[in-house]
């Protein structure tokens, strides 16, 4: 498995002509005038537009947040990197003239096969009452082996390193996969009394008790040993690019994973897709584009933090059982004392299912009980956990009254 990831580059580059001369066929659909809506041409412009969108892209995309309502007032933002490291940047999303200072919330976003821009609506949401700041993670194809290692240890380092850059009085905000590193983080400076220990976490959708309802998700990953893992996921990043020579758990397979769990729905997507272009609905069709070009740019994940997150978090669930080491060193929960916790779920979710975030109530055995809060959200599945009008209308107002709480 180590050479499949040139395999599938040799496979876009064959197809690489034919995705470009849809593109240049497309750019030439307004100088046909009249013509161009045809039934006939339009069918043709809809088929190569599906066509040569339907490619697996790995740049980050733009977060485009150029603006929000604050207050009672629209501010212009900015996106501007405060932290610059090899694998992942602290960045940002700067706001002009905001009358009084906000509270400042970092983002913990997934490592997962996606980019951090998959959290664009959840920031968008919170920046109209916070300071808002990301975990921007790079993709591994792109960093050096002379970087070194990123594994699970890294990613709790970088999120201690963050908080630092941040000051103190922080607060922060995890979704999904991230949940265990950044409860471990809070948990480590807890312990070792770091003045920039957030004010509180919100964890949303996260595992950090899988065996507490276990889901499909769990299931495959206990399937096999880890060994099975590393055979035939891993592979070796061509020469072609910075990191050449990185072993890594392409993103290209994880995203096959995720559409494999509802191929019928994804079909049915690009077929209404170029229904709507060939209709002339471009406004819808729009819609569905700009999903997928963000659902498409994927990242590649190193060796070391794929297979330590299989085993450690999925596999022998560290965290929920007290076992969990940094470094040689236990993180225990438990001396968490001053960092209010609120954790959200999704009766829907398929993903991470109710109890399992909620798990971390179990370990905060420091916390006293007006210090933690849980939210049930009905009726929506994962993503609806951080993105849509329930996490707009019902969610996050639960997460900006603990923030405010405790700011």
């Amino acid at each position: 498995m180590r050479m499949l990831y040139s395999g599938y580059q040799a496979w876009n580059d064959m197809l690489a002509p034919a995705r470009f001369g849809a593109q240049v066929a497309l750019g030439m659909r307004d100088k046909m005038g009249p013509m161009a809506d045809w039934a006939m041409p339009r069918r043709m412009f809809a088929l190569m537009d599906v066509f040569q969108g339907a490619r697996v892209t790995h740049k980050r995309p733009a977060y485009n947040i150029d603006s929000v309502v604050s207050g009672n007032a629209e501010v212009a933002v900015r996106d501007e990197v405060v932290l610059d490291l090899p694998f992942g940047d602290l960045l940002h999303f700067a706001k002009d003239d905001v009358e009084a200072a906000q509270p400042r919330v970092l983002v913990v976003a997934p490592m997962s096969g996606h980019f951090s821009t998959l959290l664009r609506s959840t920031v968008v949401t919170l920046l109209r009452d916070h300071d808002v700041y990301i975990t921007d993670w790079k993709n591994a194809r792109d960093v050096p082996l002379s970087a070194g290692r990123f594994g699970f240890d890294e990613y709790v380092d970088y999120v201690i390193r963050f908080f630092q850059e941040m000051g103190e009085g922080a607060h922060m905000v995890s979704v999904c996969q991230p949940c265990v590193p950044a409860l471990a983080a809070v948990a480590l400076m807890s312990q070792d009394k770091d003045k920039a220990t957030p004010r509180s976490m919100t964890l949303m959708g996260g595992p950090i008790d899988p065996n507490a309802a276990p889901t499909v998700v769990n299931e495959l990953a206990n399937e096999k040993p880890i060994e099975w893992f590393e055979k035939n996921l891993i592979s070796t990043v061509p020469f072609r690019y910075a990191g050449r020579g990185r072993e890594v758990y392409p993103g290209f397979l994880q995203l096959s994973a995720f559409m494999a769990m509802n191929m019928e729905r994804h079909g049915s997507q690009h077929r209404e897709l170029y229904q709507l272009l060939a209709d002339g609905k471009t406004v819808e069709a729009d819609k569905i584009k700009t999903f997928y070009e963000e659902y498409f740019a994927v990242l590649d994940m190193t060796k070391e933090f794929y297979l330590e997150t299989v085993d450690m978090v999925f596999q022998r669930t560290l965290m929920s059982k007290g076992e969990l080491m940094h470094r040689d060193r236990r993180v225990d929960p438990g001396a968490i004392r001053n960092t209010a916790l609120l954790t959200v779920e999704g009766e829907k979710d398929d993903v991470c299912a109710v109890g399992q975030t909620s798990a971390a109530h179990g370990l905060c055995t420091g916390l006293r009980p007006h210090m933690k809060r849980h939210h049930l959200q009905p009726g929506v599945g994962h993503y609806g956990v951080f993105s849509g009008s329930k996490w707009e209308k019902q969610v996050y107002p639960q997460v900006r009254n603990m923030i405010l709480a405790m700011n």
